[in-house]
């Protein structure tokens, strides 16, 4: 989903840049989605294979240290399903032949949600698999053509309405892996400034301003048309105002908007206040990003592709398991890592992480850009935009 997780002043900084370079550069990402099937993205597919095409089952084996609990079935989207998991160091590192050089792009370093990334490469749990995994920041509109067209490998980031969007103009990308989902403690979400005497379920949100620094276009549209329909509204009957991250709170708090999405750890400041109600945030159980891959893991080279599935899980199960910021010490390491301060971290309950990726997802995201105004043509079936096979290897699970 979602880039959507900021802890500090060098992240706004860097949020509020990508933010406008993303909505700056949306039409471009289309155009030059368009420019490359013109110039040849047909006779690229068949040079590489496309990850439609039929290809040879791959055969799944039993994974010591993952049993039941490594895998739980897609349709299951009850909101306190434990995420699957194994063993703490499991699945066993299975090291490749030849060191593989992997670049993966991510829209920034200093998001609670990118640490089983940078901690896997701190960990060295990837070079045990024999990859040489670099993490570069790049906006999702910037990344995208390149993963694309195999100069990158994998993207961190969510399938978006720029994402969906390339799918559909011909581009061999998939969502292979989930993030993370909402600790139930958390209100990250939306939150509405309450008339005197009013209470969050006499709110109607039909026509209201609401403010928010992430675009239509983005994997929130999802949880915050959810809200808005319950209470009245829709991305479709609310006027919509894009603000940097420093100035939602502020337009909320002095009547510039008469809504806000709030973002960890910001809606603390509201939160017990009489005068503002928490509607909802992002679903849980329910990752709204994760891995992207195209054809070079796809198609090209899938035992690349399981590897890096593989440590991802293995650094979420040994390092990620369960409520890790009641370990003091992690979480000094973590904001080592994240390059940000230990009392912002500890400020917000842990992220449940979570590789899998839920049943029908990107139907719903699909809609909510539908609603919002971003889409573009049909859309696309679950079989064109997410791919489970990787990490289904990873665990030994045979579907």
């Amino acid at each position: 989903m979602r880039t959507h997780h900021t802890t500090d002043r060098t992240t706004d900084r860097t949020t509020r840049h990508s933010t406008r370079h993303s909505t700056r550069h949306m039409g471009t990402t289309l155009l030059v989605a368009g420019a490359l099937l013109l110039s040849g993205a047909a006779c690229a597919k068949n040079d590489t294979g496309s990850s439609d095409t039929a290809s040879e089952p791959r055969t799944i084996k039993a994974v010591d240290g993952c049993g039941k609990g490594s895998w739980t079935d897609p349709s299951d989207l009850s909101p306190d399903r434990t995420p699957a998991r194994c063993s703490s160091g499991t699945p066993a590192p299975v090291k490749l032949a030849k060191t593989r050089k992997i670049t993966i792009a991510t829209g920034t370093l200093s998001a609670e949600y990118v640490a089983p990334l940078e901690m896997a490469v701190k960990k060295g749990e990837f070079k045990k698999e024999g990859l040489d995994v670099t993490l570069k920041v790049l906006p999702t509109p910037d990344a995208l053509p390149l993963l694309a067209k195999g100069d990158i490998d994998a993207q961190w980031a969510a399938p978006e309405a720029a994402v969906m969007n390339g799918i559909l103009g011909g581009f061999d990308i998939k969502w292979v892996a989930g993030n993370f989902s909402p600790d139930p403690k958390s209100k990250s979400g939306l939150w509405v400034r309450l008339k005197d005497g009013q209470s969050a379920a006499q709110v109607s949100m039909a026509g209201r301003k609401m403010g928010t620094m992430i675009g239509k276009g983005s994997v929130i549209s999802y949880p915050m048309n959810t809200a808005l329909r319950k209470h009245g509204g829709g991305l479709d009957k609310i006027q919509f105002q894009q603000l940097g991250s420093a100035d939602v709170l502020t337009a909320l708090q002095n009547g510039g908007v008469d809504s806000a999405w709030l973002l960890d750890p910001v809606w603390r400041k509201v939160d017990g206040d009489k005068h503002y109600a928490f509607l909802g945030g992002q679903p849980q159980g329910e990752p709204l990003g994760g891995l992207l891959f195209g054809p070079n893991l796809l198609s090209k080279d899938q035992d690349a592709g399981v590897a890096l599935l593989r440590a991802y899980i293995r650094t979420v199960n040994t390092y990620f398991a369960g409520d890790y910021k009641k370990d003091p010490s992690f979480v000094s390491e973590l904001a080592t890592v994240l390059k940000t301060d230990k009392t912002i971290l500890e400020s917000t309950p842990s992220l449940r992480m979570d590789w899998e990726i839920r049943g029908g997802t990107t139907d719903r995201l699909q809609e909510a850009y539908k609603a919002a105004g971003v889409s573009k043509g049909d859309p696309l079936p679950e079989s064109r935009t997410v791919d489970r096979q990787f990490y289904e290897e990873a665990v030994g699970h045979k579907p």
